[in-house]
């Protein structure tokens, strides 16, 4: 039997934050990581750091996310001294394009709701095509415009996973890989979390494993009616520096491909590409910059998204079992910050933070209709 202060399950983007957090608060943490052949939407994601247009409904996430931003240059400089590994965060601005007059109001109607909600610490713009030129050269003459945030940016997602890993295992993490975890049970004064015939125990337990949380939380007394929602990606051949901005659709890595998205998909546990989605997401992304038709497409994969039905986080821990928590979100990415720098602190026995309070399970303890497409990243 092996003991530790905490069990995390899941060592995607969120439980490896959470778990390099906690190991930064010096208790000592066993990850637990079923594998890379699971639904692992931190191998799939788009990689942007995103905060314009996140939070309509619930201003509470609007922070959060902005919150997060804010924290990331702090993380990524913690990485990069415990790891040397540079997760390439760039935070210049980002836009969203509107190809249409009725999306460009429409995205102006939203962004300013969400001002309103927040306050002046919500910067953005809304720029005619001209003006976005000033900042994208390369877009096409059919694009309405866009806005622009210089809240937002993107990092490299897998060295970002990848440098979580290590800073875990440097820092102490017990890191246990194809591990499918069946039960997690009060066991004394602590939990004993259970996989095959490996058993763990820690005196708290952080349930963080996706789409899995749905048939874990009952374990612990709670109920997280998570999702899958798929989205799927181009990649180009590489290229020199030729976009200084990401966007909603399209954006450079530091690598050299561009990199292009933004499908929402209802197909169930589904992670195939599909050629009619891929066609789609190729011909909105060439009418907004028509240059990327000359480029050869190199690579494409459909990933899942974990939603839950307002697409907003869960952050909760057990009100019958003190000690075990479930965490959720679908901006991996973009809260990792605060996953790793305002999280853990509590999951290792601190104070609750003031700004998770709208982010319990009891909101769906009612039926209500969801608030719509989110923002994908």
């Amino acid at each position: 039997m092996q003991t530790s202060d905490v069990v995390v399950v899941g060592a995607g983007l969120l439980g490896s934050a959470v778990a390099y957090g906690l190991a930064r608060q010096g208790v000592s943490v066993t990850l637990l990581d079923e594998g890379d052949q699971v639904f692992r939407a931190s191998r799939g994601n788009f990689g942007l750091v995103w905060v314009q247009g996140k939070g309509v409904g619930k201003p509470d996430y609007a922070r959060w996310s902005r919150g997060s931003a804010r924290l990331w240059p702090q993380l990524a400089a913690a990485l990069l001294e415990d790891t040397g590994v540079d997760v390439c965060l760039q935070q210049r601005g980002g836009l969203h394009l509107c190809l249409t007059e009725s999306e460009f109001l429409e995205r102006q109607a939203r962004l300013q709701a969400l001002q309103d909600a927040v306050g002046a610490d919500y910067p953005f713009e809304m720029l005619d095509l001209e003006a976005a030129r000033t900042l994208l050269p390369a877009l096409g003459p059919t694009v309405f415009g866009a806005s622009y945030s210089p809240m937002d940016g993107h990092v490299n997602p897998l060295k970002l996973l990848g440098s979580l890993h290590q800073a875990c295992r440097q820092r102490g993490v017990a890191i246990h890989t194809r591990q499918h975890v069946t039960t997690v049970a009060k066991q004394g004064s602590g939990f004993e979390v259970q996989a095959g015939t490996q058993r763990w125990q820690a005196g708290r337990v952080v349930l963080a494993a996706g789409l899995v949380n749905r048939t874990l939380a009952p374990h612990i007394g709670l109920q997280v009616p998570v999702a899958p929602n798929r989205g799927e990606v181009l990649i180009t051949e590489r290229l020199p520096p030729v976009l200084s901005y990401p966007n909603n659709l399209i954006r450079q890595t530091d690598e050299g491909t561009i990199q292009v998205g933004d499908s929402m998909e209802e197909a169930g546990y589904d992670d195939n590409v599909s050629t009619p989605v891929l066609g789609n997401i190729a011909a909105r992304a060439v009418r907004c910059m028509p240059a990327l038709g000359e480029l050869r497409l190199v690579r494409s994969w459909a990933a899942l998204r974990v939603m839950t039905p307002d697409g907003f986080p869960v952050y909760q821990e057990s009100d019958s079992l003190p000690g075990a928590f479930v965490i959720t979100c679908h901006s991996g990415v973009t809260l990792a910050a605060q996953h790793a720098l305002t999280l853990a602190p509590w999951l290792a026995g601190g104070d609750r933070p003031a700004g998770i309070d709208g982010f319990g399970v009891n909101r769906f303890c009612s039926t209500r209709p969801t608030e719509g497409p989110l923002d994908a990243h």
